[in-house]
């Protein structure tokens, strides 16, 4: 039996890779094709979008990323609520101008059927089609997720169209609703109670942890993906 792909806990100069690696997830699905139509326009706005909510990742969260670079994860942290990336509706008109009223409906219909208790949230698993790509998928969330139990928190996902519903299920996620994102396709909210802690020797295996991460100052900005309630500066995490 072949030993899963180590993964390592991703800091902000892994920035660029993780935003190439959403922009490659999404700009493949229904979704990235619903929220800019046009194929020629559809990379660099979804990678504007992708680098807002990574930051806010890392801000607020954390990110990990099998070592090879080929997946990652996105999670936020939701033990209260959390603001929203700094002049998000600024910044989200700017890198999407006349698409921008799609991303808000967006954030405010994933907001809207969001648990409300504390958890942490998978708010992106990035794992682009092709080769291998079932086994990159099972890496890093099997991994990522030791370490987010060691949180002791319950986890919160998101399976849109069945997109990796199984595989939520296989690691102890529940169903918990179903809803409709605003192009018609329908998501399976997922709920994953407490686990219990891993023990040190299993994090130390799991995932490399670093030691340090640099932040940004808060007028450097933050991101994330789908967000959350209505802010002044656009829809908070």
């Amino acid at each position: 039996m072949s030993l899963p792909l180590p993964v390592d806990r991703a800091r902000w100069h892994d920035i660029d890779l993780i935003v190439s690696l959403v922009t490659a997830t999404v700009s493949a699905s229904p979704l990235g094709a619903w929220l800019v139509p046009d194929e020629r326009r559809r990379p660099a706005v979804l990678a504007g979008v992708a680098r807002i909510w990574t930051e806010h990742a890392l801000l607020f969260g954390d990110a990990f990323l099998l070592r090879d670079g080929t997946a990652g994860t996105l999670w936020l942290h939701r033990y209260r609520p959390i603001p929203g990336p700094r002049g998000y509706g600024r910044r989200l008109a700017e890198t999407c101008g006349d698409l921008t009223g799609r991303f808000v409906l967006l954030d405010r219909t994933l907001a809207a059927h969001r648990p409300v208790e504390a958890h942490n949230h998978l708010a992106f698993l990035a794992v682009p089609p092709g080769p291998g790509d079932a086994a990159r998928a099972e890496a890093i969330l099997t991994q990522s997720q030791r370490w987010m139990d060691n949180l002791s928190l319950p986890t919160y996902a998101e399976s849109c169209g069945g997109l990796h519903g199984d595989l939520y299920r296989r690691h102890g996620y529940a169903d918990r609703e179903r809803f409709h994102r605003p192009d018609g396709v329908t998501v399976h909210s997922l709920w994953r109670p407490t686990a219990p802690r891993a023990t040190p020797r299993d994090t130390t295996l799991a995932v490399k942890r670093c030691v340090r991460r640099r932040r940004p100052r808060r007028d450097d900005g933050a991101t994330g993906w789908p967000s959350g309630r209505q802010t002044p500066d656009g829809p908070a995490t």
